[in-house]
């Protein structure tokens, strides 16, 4: 039954009176207008005038984790200044249990209830089969076949208060299920490590994600003005000054050559012929091949210079910069919180591409810092924790990693290195193929733990990564080359698991940090695979960088589940992101 009332503290109380607490699960759906409606046990709550304020209340005063059907719920409170603490964010979970990215109602209802997801109706469908009221009651977000009313998935809901409590409270029967599936797999010894624990700190980097979207990335406009003026030239007025500042940037390339015509310099293969006009035959353009050959000829340093002018002219340039940065001077762009495939965050808006070049324009607001944070040797001490190789544990003791695997083959540091990397990326050929050899005899339990990964991923087996995320293999049955495919995907999998991992524990770090660094007026800004930023009061930054520190080994005892890795991070406070040590 649907509750009338709506003050806060009336909504504190019927909650508390519910049995809500620290840690219960109660159901939230909001949408921008600022209709709110909450689901536990039998109460139903519909808030049109006050929700947001409502929830605030009710998360300061119990503490409650949130069950959202995804990231727009947090996104839609974020709009009325109201950020959850913590949350099961459904889609998330589903990822986590059946992999990929899709994680939309329909296919985590279905997949829940073992319903064929093609047959789900959809809304405006005819009735070919004459069914008449298949549909059953339209005040339930149930139909009587088990499937989820159609037109309540495209947002029916969001009308009806009775409909949007109704919507909220299935939120809760989805979350129940998700739960005893996760807790399945630790009962039945599936994975080494907590996957509830792993849903907990999942669900809420997708509420960090919602946040990142909202506060933006803060960007120095004048600054980022005169790094893309100073690669590519003034901002043009028209496309005919684009284009002659296109050719005046081309000509700055084929100045080197004896004939500088014929030459496109967008097409691979017209570069590749440009180069063996000059007496260099390369298999591809690669900058990395490149690189090594800077000294051969001039006109190879001149084609490395154009691409970063060229990169900054077609993807962050005027353009983007119009576009992506507001006039509060933050770059903001959408985020996720896993990139479908190992668990990795990714974001939009060249937020996770940005080029070296432009790094000197992220720079901190007036008054404040930003903390940068990397974590070290991220991927081998993950190995060590995930594998519990006892050796390679206590290589990971050290500060620098490969120093103690490099007395241990009896081989120099940076050789160790490449054993290392290579085992974790399949490398098999030339040093590192010698290197491996080593690993093999001096840390065997994590060799063969990279060596079933990759075997199951080779034979097309799903993995799950230490915390429980499904790693989904792909088909290869019609492949050319079948085994180069099948080798191909044991390579995947034998990083995969490692990569998951370390994504796990990161945004284990990255949770813990937005809960501890709120009372310090800490922010996080940017999530960038292995590297936190950290915006803050510049009277604060020292705090902060400690905070990071504490948080790190908090999050990392906790995610670890007793392997007894050290983890490390390389912190400094800075005003522009270029000014910390890379």
């Amino acid at each position: 039954m649907l509750s009338q009332i709506g003050t806060p503290d009336e909504v504190v109380a019927a909650c508390r009176h519910a049995g809500v607490g620290p840690g219960t699960h109660l159901a939230v759906v909001a949408i921008p207008s600022g209709l709110v409606a909450l689901a536990v046990g039998d109460l139903r709550l519909a808030l049109a005038h006050n929700g947001p304020e409502c929830v605030a209340a009710v998360d300061d005063a119990l503490r409650p984790r949130w069950v959202c059907w995804s990231g727009a719920t947090a996104a839609a409170l974020i709009a009325h200044r109201v950020r959850l603490s913590r949350a099961w964010d459904l889609a998330a979970v589903h990822r986590i249990l059946y992999g990929g990215w899709r994680a939309d109602p329909t296919r985590i209802w279905c997949q829940l209830h073992d319903l064929d997801r093609h047959r789900a109706p959809v809304a405006g469908q005819l009735d070919l089969l004459g069914t008449g009221g298949a549909d059953g009651d339209p005040d339930q977000a149930v139909r009587p076949d088990g499937y989820l009313r159609p037109d309540w998935i495209e947002g029916g809901w969001r009308h009806s208060p009775a409909h949007a409590a109704e919507w909220a409270a299935t939120a809760l029967v989805a979350q129940s299920l998700q739960a005893s599936m996760l807790a399945g797999f630790r009962r039945d010894g599936a994975v080494l490590g907590d996957p509830e624990a792993l849903a907990r700190s999942e669900s809420t980097a997708e509420l960090l994600c919602a946040e990142l979207a909202a506060d933006g990335l803060p960007i120095d406009i004048a600054v980022a003005e005169g790094i893309i003026g100073a690669l590519i030239g003034p901002r043009p007025a028209d496309e005919a000054e684009a284009a002659a500042g296109r050719a005046r940037r081309d000509a700055e390339v084929l100045r080197h050559l004896a004939v500088p015509t014929g030459v496109d310099l967008r097409n691979p293969a017209d570069v590749k012929a440009m180069l063996r006009r000059v007496g260099i035959d390369v298999p591809d353009t690669r900058a990395w091949r490149l690189e090594a050959m800077r000294a051969q000829h001039p006109v190879v340093d001149a084609l490395l210079l154009w691409r970063k002018a060229e990169r900054v002219a077609t993807t962050f340039g005027y353009g983007w910069l119009d576009t992506n940065v507001g006039a509060d001077g933050r770059l903001r762009g959408e985020w996720s919180g896993s990139d479908g495939a190992a668990g990795r965050m990714t974001a939009q808006a060249g937020l996770h591409n940005l080029p070296a070049e432009m790094r000197p324009a992220v720079h901190a607001e007036t008054g404040h810092v930003f903390v940068r944070a990397d974590l070290g040797q991220i991927e081998p001490r993950v190995l060590a924790a995930v594998s519990r190789d006892s050796a390679l544990c206590a290589a990971a003791h050290e500060d620098d990693l490969y120093a103690p695997v490099a007395k241990r083959l009896g081989v120099d540091r940076p050789t160790a290195k490449i054993a290392v990397l290579a085992a974790m990326y399949g490398q098999t050929s030339g040093t590192a193929g010698q290197a491996l050899r080593g690993m093999e005899s001096a840390y065997p339990v994590a060799m063969k733990f990279l060596s079933d990964a990759a075997t199951a991923g080779a034979e097309g087996r799903d993995l799950r990564t230490f915390g429980g995320r499904r790693i989904r293999m792909w088909d290869i049955e019609s492949a050319g080359d079948y085994r180069a495919a099948a080798a191909a995907r044991g390579r995947f999998a034998r990083n995969a698991l490692v990569q998951g991992a370390a994504a796990e524990l990161f945004k284990v770090w990255a949770v813990t940090v937005r809960a501890r660094g709120a009372d310090l007026g800490a922010r996080i800004v940017l999530c960038l695979h292995d590297e936190l930023l950290v915006h803050c009061p510049e009277h604060n930054g020292v705090a902060v960088a400690q905070l990071l520190v504490d948080c790190l080994h908090e999050a990392s005892a906790r995610w670890q589940q007793g392997a007894g890795v050290r983890f490390v991070a390389d912190v400094s406070v800075v005003h522009a992101w270029s000014d910390a040590k890379t």
